[in-house]
């Protein structure tokens, strides 16, 4: 029993170590392996933090090699040939409301072989909240014995992660003044501190803090007393003076007023166009130094078949002295399609044609309805003529002179009694051949029956907008259209001025094609 298991370890032995060295020199001849750094969560950075590494690669029959990024590639990754990477996310990478964001990288090895490798890499990427920024701030000009107001141009402090911010007043800001949420300054300086302030400029503090991380930064605006008359400055938010727009979307600019010698001294904020389609009432006032400039070009503001028209607004304000400050916004409108007028000038179409299909099928109708009573006349005429002729044993001429004008029956005397008809009936009910009626009461079933049976293909397969837009849309309307030109109206006997007695109501074309869609329910 010893022998055996000696002989089974030793089994175990050379196994393992035959294994091994096949294993070995079949990595040896594999293909090339890409290698990244080993530590844990390598691959997880944070906003604003650089991550440096260098990709090695080995085996394949190659002995040099080089490196590439095939996809995934963000802005800012650096990534050269010789496998050095660095990137460094920009801390507005990751959504403020959702913490972290994972991508994927794909890398790739290749030898001076020809043979190749690629691996793909998930970095994730953790958010981290920073602090507003605060750019520098217009120098405050005060007037004594007035109200002054100050607002923080909003294009001065910014959040590199979009969160809301609030101001924040602090302790060295002189009495009487005060600051609310939304970054406004109120002051009326008493003679004294306007006195102190005509003898020395005087500098104050305000916080800005975001929401809801609370991380605080400071600014600084600088104070002087007002000396000369200075004219308005405009704000325009955003930082654009060329906007770029279709027709039917809206255009919203803000803009921001302010006067260095106090808010207050603008009396005027207004605008002159080349483009009299603009309306005044564009331009709203939200506070005295806010404003709010919203259009919406309609679509017949560009004119086919032009592709666009581009116009001038002057923006300027004045204040009380009738200092000028302008500003000019240059704006480029594309030519946009109106897919709401489209959409009902494709349903008036279809609606339309399934009209008259409806009222062609009403007239068809009741054609129908004439020809068989036509023909039940024309039947029974046959009948009764075939009787009379039957029962008729001989004609006995009559000179005319003795027949009395109009008269429906003449009496002669002959071998046997007989009655002679002579109202000529025969051409209208006796005397009709049945056959041509029910040639043409055929005729107006078939057509009847095609018209009914494409009319409810039609209505069902156009009864949504977005089928109405499709490419074959037109071309089965002008063949739904040419089925209603009906060949062989005379000899239908259709009369050209018949009218319908019905109104072509959407529940009556709906009663007729069941898969009639009205406008409301084919928009939905």
């Amino acid at each position: 029993m010893k022998k055996v298991q000696e002989k089974i370890f030793l089994f175990l032995i050379f196994s393992f170590l035959f294994y091994t060295a096949q294993a070995q020199n079949e990595a040896a001849g594999s293909g090339v392996k890409l290698f990244f750094p080993g530590y844990a969560n390598w691959n997880t950075i944070e906003e604003g933090k650089e991550l440096v590494f260098t990709l090695r690669a080995a085996g394949g029959t190659g002995s040099h090699y080089t490196f590439a990024i095939t996809q995934g590639k963000q802005d800012g990754m650096d990534f050269d040939t010789s496998g050095y990477f660095a990137w460094k996310p920009e801390y507005n990478f990751v959504d403020r409301l959702n913490k972290e964001k994972s991508i994927q990288v794909i890398f790739e090895a290749r030898n001076d072989k020809g043979e190749s490798a690629s691996q793909t890499v998930e970095f994730k990427v953790k958010h981290v909240n920073q602090p507003p920024t605060i750019g520098d701030m217009k120098t405050w000009y005060v007037g004594y014995n007035t109200p002054n107001k100050y607002v923080i141009n909003p294009g001065m402090v910014k959040d590199e992660d979009n969160d809301p911010i609030v101001f924040v007043p602090t302790d060295n800001m002189p009495e009487g003044m005060q600051l609310n949420a939304q970054g406004e300054f109120t002051w009326k300086p008493s003679l004294t501190q306007f006195n102190a302030l005509k003898a020395k400029a005087m500098y104050i503090d305000f916080s800005v803090e975001d929401q809801p991380g609370k991380l605080q930064n400071k600014g600084r605006i600088r104070i002087e007393a007002t000396q000369q008359d200075l004219p308005p400055e405009i704000t325009i938010v955003p930082k654009e003076t060329f906007i770029k727009s279709r027709e039917n979307s809206p255009i919203d600019i803000r803009f921001y007023i302010a006067d260095p010698n106090g808010d207050d001294d603008v009396t005027a904020f207004d605008f002159i166009s080349a483009s009299s389609s603009i309306p005044k009432d564009a331009l709203q006032k939200i506070t005295t130094n806010r404003y709010e400039f919203i259009w919406k070009p309609g679509y017949d503001f560009v004119k086919d078949p032009n592709d666009s028209l581009s116009t001038q607004i002057t923006f300027f304000a004045l204040d009380k002295s009738q200092k000028r400050a302008e500003l000019k916004v240059n704006f480029l409108i594309l030519n946009t399609v109106d897919e709401q007028a489209k959409d009902l000038q494709l349903y008036t179409q279809y609606r339309v044609a399934l009209v008259r299909a409806w009222d062609l099928l009403e007239q068809l109708k009741a054609k129908e309805q004439e020809l068989k009573r036509a023909y039940k006349r024309a039947k029974k005429g046959k009948v009764h003529r075939s009787i009379t002729n039957a029962s008729l044993g001989a004609i006995s001429g009559v000179a005319p002179v003795v027949i009395k004008p109009n008269s429906t029956a003449v009496t002669t005397v002959g071998g046997t009694a007989v009655a002679t008809i002579s109202t000529l009936e025969a051409t209208e009910v006796i005397g009709r051949s049945t056959k041509d009626i029910i040639e043409r009461l055929n005729y107006i079933i078939e057509k009847k029956n095609e018209l009914q049976t494409k009319g409810d293909i039609f209505a069902r397969k156009y009864a949504l907008k977005s089928s109405r837009n499709s490419k074959d849309y037109t071309k089965d309307l002008d063949d739904f259209v040419a089925l209603l030109n009906l060949k062989g109206m005379v000899a239908l006997e259709l009369d050209a001025s018949w009218e319908n007695k019905k109104q072509a109501t959407d529940k009556a074309i709906k009663a007729t094609f069941k898969d009639f869609s009205p406008l409301e329910e084919s928009t939905k």
